[in-house]
């Protein structure tokens, strides 16, 4: 192999390093009751996902408090929604949103990596972003609880896997 083919090839795996596929998700939460999970990010068996920045909007006027964090258990039987590759063409995410459990929601997180409490406004709301990337270790979740009684919410987020 020459130089310049041995030079293309290590730009292509930095290329590759850099520039990992981008995946998007939103939902509607259910949750509005206070000491509960509204929305959980669920990391698949293999991929450590990358979150890039997580969002929610109030969609009545109840007033809400909000704590972003890792649950002390993943819940158990979600009603789980795949995230979306905004490139057509990547490959399938294995990261899931869910704001149901069939059997158990996860649990409070020990300590929360962000908080926000939101006035009784429609549309009041948060977006957290992580420019470095915020990790989900495989298998495990991030989530957003609600520390005071909140009205229903839009959430989306936007990760790397």
């Amino acid at each position: 192999m020459d130089f310049l083919t041995v030079s293309r090839e290590l730009k292509l795996e930095t290329y590759k390093e850099a520039f990992m596929a981008i995946y998007s998700l939103s939902q509607r939460t259910v949750v509005t009751a206070a000491a509960g999970a509204t929305w959980e990010i669920i990391a698949g068996a293999v991929r450590r996902p990358r979150i890039l920045e997580i969002g929610l909007s109030q969609v009545t006027a109840v007033a809400g408090t909000y704590g972003l964090g890792r649950p002390a258990a993943v819940g158990v039987d979600p009603v789980p929604v795949l995230f979306s590759a905004e490139l057509v063409g990547d490959h399938v995410s294995t990261v899931n949103g869910a704001v149901a459990w069939s059997t158990t929601a996860p649990t409070v997180p020990t300590l929360y990596l962000r908080r926000v409490t939101c006035p009784a406004t429609i549309g009041a709301g948060v977006i957290w972003t992580f420019p470095r990337g915020l990790y989900i270790a495989a298998t495990l979740s991030i989530v957003i609880w609600v520390i005071a009684t909140a009205p229903v919410c839009d959430v989306w987020c936007v990760l790397d896997e």
